[in-house]
């Protein structure tokens, strides 16, 4: 398989994109994470985990159309990155964003950001993480990198079987004080520093999901996790040991200013309190699926929506099309579609979902919707036996109306 470099991506470009009329084919993205288990269903072939060595951890990540890199140590030169698959050729989706600008992205996210800013992945894990948070975008550009809010969803085709904690930590419990807070990280080396007795647990509902702001402490838990959010790598891990295993402190504090690594009334204070200790956490951040559209012998559902600070950062639409039948997909912007069940054909691309993928395999799973592709309408087309199935994720502000956290109670 030829790269093509960054500097010539505009002809295969092109060709990619006349072939696939606005589409662009993409290859599974992998990441490893050192301090995580695998949950082992997000379809990568069993002899094929620890496929970059031992050493760099489990992979129990694929992400989506991504042009954000993995903040991995020792990672390798594109990890996090999606490749684009034309003929015998890839390149870099970041390249074809950098070259084509607004006619994938859409003019006023290139306009705004001169990037794709989003990305999401399949997270997925054998047990819970650590109780963490991401920063907001001005703790994060103290370190010259951005703030990062995401979602969740649970996928019920990925999700076959609980594993061993399909529970997440979420928040703190109303009362808790940054004081109590402290003590936990004053006790990071004198065993269980006690974090988790500070929040609650909710239990993990499949075809249900989660909008989690910057500075919201959140464990998750053993679900497969589709997950789209902002682009950017940066957390900072509160518990300090997880299923028995040691969590460093530098894990907690990988984006903090230099002189404030050990102050721990500057880490304390990343967090956005009163979010943390909202009484009705469940009513402000939880989300149910809400029908966006639909027609004969299909259904398109809202799974991720909602505002973080007033803002529409990302989404996501979940499209279920019936055997047989099809639909013509239009959206006001660009997206990342993966298929999660079926057969059937996107625009001019096929579509099937894997069931076991080698590492290194190309797939007919994974596509990039250009904004303009998107505007024009694109149709898909079920060509198998049971239900086709896509989520897709989509940018800031790329809808000018969108259901609100808490909606899906007006829809029953």
């Amino acid at each position: 398989m030829k790269i093509v470099e960054t500097d010539n991506v505009g002809k295969i470009l092109q060709q990619a994109l006349d072939a696939g009329e606005g589409l662009l084919r993409l290859t599974p993205t992998w990441v490893p994470r050192s301090f995580l288990h695998p949950g082992k269903r997000i379809r990568l072939h069993p002899d094929d985990y620890y496929a970059l060595g031992a050493e760099r951890g489990g992979i129990d990540e694929r992400w989506f159309s991504s042009t954000t890199e993995a903040a991995n140590e020792g990672r390798l030169w594109h990890e996090g990155l999606s490749f684009c698959q034309f003929e015998d050729q890839q390149f870099l989706l970041r390249d074809a964003v950098a070259e084509a600008g607004a006619e994938l992205v859409g003019a006023d996210i290139w306009e705004r950001y001169g990037r794709w800013p989003v990305y999401s992945k399949f997270f997925d894990n054998m047990g819970p993480i650590p109780h963490h948070m991401h920063q907001s975008q001005e703790d994060a550009a103290l370190v010259g990198r951005e703030g990062k809010p995401e979602a969740y969803y649970f996928p019920p085709q990925y999700n076959n079987c609980d594993n061993h904690f399909p529970h997440t930590f979420m928040g703190l419990e109303p009362g808790t004080t940054p004081q109590d807070l402290r003590r936990c990280l004053e006790n990071w080396n004198s065993g269980d520093n006690g974090i988790l007795d500070l929040s609650k647990a909710y239990r993990l509902k499949r075809g249900t999901g989660w909008l989690i702001p910057p500075g919201v402490l959140h464990a998750p838990g053993s679900l497969c996790t589709y997950e789209p959010q902002w682009g950017s790598d940066v957390f900072g891990m509160f518990q300090n040991i997880v299923e028995g295993r040691y969590v460093p402190w530098d894990l907690l504090v990988k984006d903090v200013p230099a002189d404030k690594q050990q102050d721990l009334d500057f880490i304390i204070g990343q967090l956005d309190w009163e979010k943390n200790v909202d009484p009705q956490f469940k009513d402000h951040n939880y989300l149910e699926p809400i029908i966006a559209d639909q027609g004969e012998g299909w259904l398109d559902r809202w799974v991720v929506y909602g505002h973080v600070d007033g803002e529409q950062l990302f989404s996501a639409k979940e499209l279920t099309v019936q055997p047989g039948a099809s639909c013509t997909l239009q959206d006001p912007g660009a997206s990342g579609w993966i298929t999660v069940q079926g057969t059937g054909q996107i625009g001019p691309l096929n579509l099937q979902t894997p069931v076991l993928i080698r590492f290194g395999q190309l797939t007919e799973d994974e596509v990039f919707i250009s904004s303009e592709a998107a505007r024009r309408g694109v149709e898909i087309r079920n060509t198998g036996s049971e239900p086709l199935v896509g989520i897709r994720y989509f940018g800031p502000n790329a809808h000018p109306q969108m259901p609100a956290v808490g909606d899906h109670k007006n829809h029953h």
